[in-house]
């Protein structure tokens, strides 16, 4: 009869569990309660050294990942099915398009930085996670073409080259020796040098954050943090989004994840969390260490003249750098109000607005947040009255041939659109919402920061009849 019962409870017990573990494991994340941040901060796991482990020699990535697999057996399914290997999401609906529901990422978006991916495979996939994009169409099913060591390997030993292959003279042997828990130089390779160098696109991240003072980001500087501190990360699924691929706000992270939202000592600062992001106060200007590119002009590429990193390259046109940026506010609900697709109609009236953040002062869920927008002139076809793709990168590129007919019509039609042959220039935008390079508290925005006569918010723009302070807050100008 004890036994019986016994058994009984043990059994209770063990459905229990069966029910409690997936509970604890996929349940949302929800803002930070306890008064202590570091209880939000995962713990690293422990590193095993591979030197005595990996033996090679290599004489391919692929030889290396099926080295890696003979004990990480589920390594390349896991990342097979994220973003960084299919640059593209799942089917989700696309702000700003009637009934469009389609997978969007960097394998079918056009941006204003160097445009387009696809027809670019030569250049463009050194940062992917994978080999072999020589190959086209691109065999996604390939396990072995993932390559573990963009994200593992000490970065001193490994980089990518062409069609993110292994770069000429990397002893893989020594870089699969060398891997590790991810650093920030890993992450760096490919975020802190996107759209062609240091700190081109998002103003934010750059290589100053791979040896920071604490006056740079307090984080990373103070604190010792790597990215994958706040960019968790579960089964080589890495949390957050990006505006400039992401329309909705699946996947997000938060200053939340670690902080309690009211954790001012004074109230009248804590009476501006439901309105002002957190960014907008804590990271007043980007670019402090390194300037960021802020406009640039594809239609005076191709030009024999002096040329110059920061102003002029003959491959790419003018472009404007800039150091100590003030950020742009605007009002941003975590989504996009349009995302512009290919073959989407540009605007003759104005700049045509790539991926505007979702948002207005009547959104309750909309906050203040910093932006840097990124102003360029790109090629569209003027009959079809499109964005096009070029062909800049490999046989036949622009940056081979500087023609712009042979290499738009290359692009256009490895992109799926039809070329007229009549080509222009026009003005489009894109936006990047500032989240890193958060400073020390002492060098937040104060008050006349804002409400000041010289303040760097735009009241009348962000929806209020003046400064909210004289005429009331969001509810009373709606």
């Amino acid at each position: 009869m004890n036994q019986s019962r016994y058994i009984w409870v043990l059994g209770v017990i063990a459905v229990a569990l069966v029910i409690a573990v997936p509970m604890v494991i996929f349940w949302p994340r929800v803002a930070q309660t306890s008064d202590n941040p570091w209880t939000g901060v995962p713990k690293h796991p422990a590193h095993t050294d591979h030197k005595d482990i990996i033996k090679g020699p290599f004489t391919t990535g692929q030889e290396v990942t099926q080295a890696c697999l003979e004990c990480h057996e589920e390594a390349d399914d896991q990342i097979m099915h994220t973003v960084h290997w299919t640059w593209q999401s799942e089917p989700v609906v696309i702000p700003g398009h009637d009934n469009v529901v389609e997978g969007i990422g960097k394998m079918n978006l056009i941006n204003n930085f160097c445009i387009a991916a696809t027809s670019n495979e030569r250049t463009c996939m050194t940062c992917h996670a994978g080999y072999g994009w020589e190959e086209t169409p691109y065999d996604f099913e390939n396990n072995l073409n993932v390559d573990c060591l963009a994200c593992h390997a000490d970065t001193a030993l490994y980089a990518k080259g062409e069609y993110g292959n292994p770069a000429e003279g990397v002893d893989l042997t020594a870089a699969a020796q060398s891997v590790r828990n991810p650093g920030c130089d890993n992450c760096g390779k490919c975020h802190f040098d996107g759209g062609g160098g240091n700190n081109v696109k998002h103003g934010d991240l750059d290589e100053s954050l791979l040896f920071p003072s604490d006056s740079l980001d307090v984080h990373m500087g103070g604190h010792g943090f790597v990215c994958t501190d706040c960019h968790r990360t579960e089964d080589h699924a890495i949390s957050g989004r990006m505006l400039s691929v992401s329309v909705d706000n699946e996947n997000q992270i938060a200053c939340t994840d670690c902080h309690q939202p009211d954790l001012h000592e004074d109230e009248r600062i804590n009476a501006h969390v439901a309105t002002v992001a957190c960014q907008s106060c804590h990271i007043p200007a980007i670019a402090t260490k390194n300037p960021t590119k802020v406009t640039w002009d594809w239609s005076t590429a191709g030009q024999d003249r002096p040329e110059d990193h920061y102003t002029y390259l003959k491959i790419k046109g003018d472009f404007l750098y800039e150091k100590d940026v003030q950020p742009e506010y605007l009002w941003y609900d975590g989504a996009v109000a349009y995302r512009y697709l290919m073959g989407d109609p540009v605007n003759l009236e104005g700049p045509t607005l790539l991926n505007p953040p979702g948002g207005d002062i009547k959104n309750p869920d909309a906050r203040i947040w910093p932006f840097k927008i990124h102003r360029a002139k790109q090629p569209y076809d003027t009959v079809y009255n499109y964005l096009l793709p070029p062909t800049t990168s490999g046989a036949g590129g622009f940056w081979t041939t500087f023609d712009w007919p042979s290499a738009l019509k290359m692009g256009a039609e490895a992109n799926g659109l039809e070329f007229s042959g009549e080509y222009g220039f026009t003005e489009t935008w894109m936006y990047w919402p500032t989240t890193h390079m958060v400073q020390p508290k002492e060098n937040a925005l104060q008050c006349e920061s804002c409400h000041g006569d010289n303040g760097v918010m735009d009241w009348q723009a962000l929806g209020y009849p003046g400064d909210p302070i004289k005429w009331g807050g969001r509810n009373a100008a709606k």
